[in-house]
């Protein structure tokens, strides 16, 4: 069944979709949240868990204060109340990654409470309201491949510290979903409380997923667990829309499950039911104090956040008339930030500028893959273009050959010599170019009868016999203006 979206409403075969999502964002600290153990990536299996990760009889946690300022960092850049004390729990179940037979969590009283993160779909500003972020540990792994009829376990990762963010069920489809989870994993590698990388396992997303009619009562959701791709995030959404309203459809009734998506198969399968919180049997953690946050703490860390994402496009709209889609776009990275108000204030054309990048760079950036502060073309270089643009030097279509000379070729020189190497400048001889029009003119009286007689066509066939005349060389709207006068004054 492929699905059929609404254009109206956002429903699927009538069917209104639900979502909701919880992000484990491994917070970038040298050690674990409870142990000194360090927490790089890559290292040989079970060589970076101490004593503390492995449960050993006799140990104790000890807050890693560095977490919980990521944690302050986070409820500051999504206007989040930081709670002034929070508790850490026990969230009991029995997986052989899990040494202590519990996680340490968070539970009835998180450290990061409300919030939100706003962000574009297409031109359409939307909001999804958080309910919550708390601080835990993770688990280790259990590594099955390398093993025949066994499994191995790797505690490498057990007690690396997380902020589990979690959402209201705000989201109504998987290009919302996707957006979200992308504007989220801009927010985090912003502030630098995460590395953002998902194929590593920093930044996994699991998405509770229902559908209902308009009206009806919340569905039955099933969690889809440890997305860890926003390619195979919406895929896996979509595959689930579909298999869950197929099951309605043919009368079966929707089972609370976490399940796991298979990118090779493009389906998602059922792991296990789904466990509530009551399954987990939360209880206060007694080798663990509450957690309490001062105000002057939190005073501290607003003081060393940087310019926040939303803030500096809120700041490019006020400060060069962007916008608002292209001050949002321009701040999906601080890189591309920084690249967009060096070329802006070096050419004073912000707008022009915003095009380019957005366009062009973004495109060739994309179909690289690489990060646009590698890009072969600077920003001062594309200030000198974008200038050159502006004066009336060159033309659109020029520029875009002086673009692909600097991109190509880092020997290809500056943006002036490249005009003057390739011959690309506009026409400025406004007598030249008044007799090319008049030769236009003469050379096609059908086309200037069917001018007057109101047919668009014509003019544009005109304008292109006079743009073909000085081989691309005159400035388009000077040939239609021109045109225009000399048109009427013949008429």
């Amino acid at each position: 069944m492929a699905i059929s979206v609404s254009p109206k409403n956002r429903l699927i075969h009538g069917y209104e979709v639900v979502i909701g999502f919880e992000t484990h964002t491994q917070l970038a600290t040298k050690s674990k949240i409870f142990s000194r153990a360090p927490t790089a990536f890559g290292a040989e299996p079970n060589t970076q868990a101490c004593a503390v990760d492995l449960a050993l009889p006799g140990t104790l946690p000890v807050m890693n204060r560095e977490a919980v300022a990521c944690a302050i960092k986070l409820g500051l850049a999504l206007g989040s109340t930081i709670a002034p004390e929070s508790v850490f729990a026990r969230k009991n179940y029995f997986y052989p990654d899990l040494p202590k037979g519990y996680q340490i969590s968070q539970f009835e009283i998180p450290v990061v409470q409300g919030g939100e993160v706003s962000f574009f779909l297409g031109d359409e500003k939307k909001t999804v309201k958080l309910v919550r972020a708390h601080l835990e540990e993770d688990a280790g792994k259990s590594l099955h491949e390398d093993f025949i009829g066994q499994s191995g376990i790797d505690l490498n990762r057990a007690g690396t510290p997380l902020l589990e963010i979690v959402t209201e069920p705000d989201m109504r489809s998987s290009e919302e979903a996707v957006a979200y989870a992308k504007e989220l994993h801009k927010i985090v590698t912003w502030i630098g409380i995460c590395d953002g990388n998902m194929q590593e396992g920093s930044f996994r997303c699991d998405a509770n997923v229902s559908v209902r009619k308009p009206g009806q009562p919340l569905g039955t959701r099933r969690e889809i667990k440890n997305l860890n791709s926003f390619k195979f995030m919406q895929q896996a959404i979509d595959y689930e829309i579909r298999w869950q309203i197929e099951q309605i459809e043919d009368g079966h009734a929707i089972q609370q499950a976490t399940v796991l998506f298979d990118p090779g198969t493009g389906e998602t399968r059922a792991m296990r039911t789904k466990e509530d919180a009551a399954d987990y049997r939360y209880f206060p953690d007694p080798d663990l104090p509450p957690l309490h946050i001062a105000q002057q703490w939190v005073d501290e860390q607003r003081a060393l956040m940087p310019e926040l994402p939303r803030s500096m496009a809120a700041r490019f709209v006020a400060d060069y008339g962007l916008p608002e889609y292209d001050a949002t776009t321009l701040t999906q990275s601080k890189a591309m930030a920084a690249y967009f108000e060096t070329a802006a204030k070096a050419s004073q054309q912000p707008k022009l500028v915003s095009n380019w990048i957005m366009g062009e760079v973004s495109r060739r950036v994309n179909a690289g893959e690489i990060d646009i502060a590698s890009a072969p073309v600077s920003a001062a270089q594309l200030a000198q273009l974008v200038g050159r643009i502006a004066d009336g030097t060159v033309s659109n279509n020029a520029a875009r050959q002086v673009f692909e000379a600097l991109w190509s070729d880092a020997a290809a020189g500056e943006v002036d010599a490249i005009i003057e190497a390739k011959g690309l400048k506009q026409m400025n001889d406004s007598g030249a170019l008044e007799k090319i029009i008049d030769d236009v003119i003469a050379a096609n009286p059908d086309n200037v009868a069917q001018f007057r007689a109101g047919k668009d066509k014509a003019f544009n066939a005109l304008v292109g016999q006079a743009m073909k005349a000085s081989k691309g060389k005159a400035n388009p709207q000077q040939v239609n203006d021109l045109l225009r006068e000399r048109l009427a004054a013949a008429s």
